[in-house]
């Protein structure tokens, strides 16, 4: 393994464990992974994981899907804007998020979430 490689991976790894120990919230257990991180506070109550694209998969396209969500007061997801990421693993990410469910609020939010595709996992 190249010394890039590895010092990547060791980066990596880092980032993982802050992110677990800060509390940022990670969905994993799909193969290939597709892991979501919330940047807001606002609690995600009903969580659905994107399905990995077949297509995708095989091409073995990875990459990450960032989106602003506009989440009415009672929770549901009002609007998606996508921000960025692969158009074949948008699609994917978006008719997941269109599903989930945050917490009440008094008022309307913007959230901002992505989806990390990893096709190597």
């Amino acid at each position: 393994m190249r010394e890039e490689e590895t010092v990547s991976i060791q980066v990596w790894r880092r980032a993982l464990v802050v992110g677990l120990l800060s509390g940022t919230t990670f969905i994993s257990g799909l193969t290939p992974i597709a892991r979501a991180q919330e940047e807001n506070g606002r609690k995600v109550q009903t969580k659905i994981p994107p399905e990995y694209p077949d297509i995708a998969r095989r091409m073995k396209i990875g990459g990450v899907v960032k989106m602003q969500l506009m989440v009415a007061p009672n929770g549901v997801v009002k609007d998606v804007k996508l921000v960025g990421g692969h158009p074949l693993l948008a699609h994917a990410a978006i008719d997941a998020v269109r599903r989930w469910h945050y917490e009440a609020r008094p008022q309307a939010t913007t959230e901002n979430v992505e989806f990390r595709f990893d096709p190597s996992e």
